[in-house]
């Protein structure tokens, strides 16, 4: 019994999809086709200085570092909120365990209770262990 008769069929099919590509992104397309429409436009925000903090695009988010690993967004959420409105909280979980992985986002509709925040809760206790809270997202002079 050969096997020739198997490698011929697999060469000629080879040689038959030789042109052929599975997938996107084969076909050659120009910058311009690519992005036509808004494709490659985004947002951006007007800032007043490029130091200090930076706003998001929904509003002015604090960093608070070493969250007790056993912190709820409550506890997080009724010490914040005595600074100011709190639009959003963010508590990352670790999957393996469900415990806080030790740092949380918390979102403030304006900048002043966002800096209120930071001044009055740094260096502060929250169910047992001292957090920092600096700017989550700061502006860089451009060094062009």
């Amino acid at each position: 019994m050969s096997d020739d008769g198997d490698y011929e069929d697999n060469h000629d099919r080879r040689s038959r999809n030789k042109g052929r590509r599975k997938g996107r992104g084969h076909a050659h397309m120009d910058d311009e086709d690519r992005y036509k429409g808004r494709g490659g436009v985004f947002e951006t925000i007007e800032q007043e200085s490029t130091d200090g903090p930076a706003q998001s695009i929904e509003g002015w988010i604090v960093f608070v570092s070493n969250v007790h690993e056993e912190a709820q967004e409550d506890d997080i959420l009724d010490k914040f909120s005595e600074y100011g409105d709190v639009k959003n909280i963010h508590v990352n979980l670790d999957r393996r365990t469900g415990f806080v992985k030790g740092y949380a986002l918390v979102e403030f509709e304006s900048r002043d209770d966002a800096a209120e925040a930071i001044d009055k809760m740094n260096g502060q206790e929250l169910l047992g262990q001292t957090v920092t809270v600096d700017w989550a997202f700061v502006a860089r002079p451009n060094k062009r």
